[in-house]
């Protein structure tokens, strides 16, 4: 099984310490950077402009800003927080630097009224983040897309604390799947197997899992409720 370089671990956690690299700092990929940071890892966080403009983030954490193009260099993780629409913007190739075989979490969700536009693909019914990994030819995770940010940042807590959110996670590659299983434990919250990439429309915009603080049971009852079509307002 593929693993980060190193063997150093915080105690009470299976995760090695990493070189993480995060590619869109908005709410999420902010609060991811604060979180993986606080926790040892080394982060390199970027947006779509200029390092300068993230200087604050980076006194805040410790992390370090960088270019877009030079935040998965030698990374071990690498978390794309980006809206939909500029996905097929990035540069080709924006994850090529990392370590072989790091996973790449994608957070996105597309907002076809509220942010967006249309996006035939997506509409037509391929899921969101099949879209994404097509755009990128690079396999992907999807996970975090579904939680509030401020949950994100506050509300992690032990493996073992009642009431404990559980966040659902879709994927096909095995290994990088169970890798990234550990990463949200370590953040505090409970990892759900939401199934394959191509399930992960279980978890879009508009399922019965999207926004809520579930439970592992009520995660799982949740995915299971979902339906394909995707609803009124969540389409273009």
């Amino acid at each position: 099984m593929w693993v980060p370089d190193g063997n150093r671990s915080r105690p009470g956690s299976f995760v090695p310490d990493m070189k993480i690299g995060i590619i869109g700092s908005g709410q999420i990929g902010g609060t991811l950077t604060r979180r993986l940071a606080a926790l040892g890892h080394e982060v390199r966080f970027s947006n779509s402009r200029d390092p300068e403009t993230l200087a604050d983030l980076a006194a805040e954490t410790g992390a370090t800003a960088v270019w877009a193009a030079d935040a998965a260099e030698d990374a071990d993780l690498v978390i794309l927080s980006i809206p939909q629409k500029n996905v097929p913007d990035l540069a080709a190739g924006i994850t090529s630097a990392r370590k072989p075989g790091a996973p790449i979490i994608e957070t996105n969700n597309y907002y076809p009224q509220q942010r967006d536009g249309l996006i035939e693909e997506i509409e037509g019914g391929t899921p969101e983040s099949v879209w994404v990994a097509q755009q990128l030819g690079e396999p992907v995770i999807k996970a975090f897309n579904g939680i509030w940010y401020k949950h994100l940042l506050e509300k992690g807590v032990p493996a073992g604390t009642d009431g404990r959110i559980a966040l659902p996670i879709a994927g096909n590659g095995a290994d990088s799947k169970k890798f990234v299983f550990s990463v949200i434990d370590e953040l505090g919250f409970d990892p759900v197997d939401a199934g394959t990439l191509e399930d992960s429309w279980r978890q879009q915009p508009g399922s019965p899992v999207y926004g809520k603080d579930f439970g592992v049971d009520a995660t799982v009852e949740a995915l299971s409720k979902a339906t394909e079509e995707r609803s009124e307002e969540w389409k273009a």
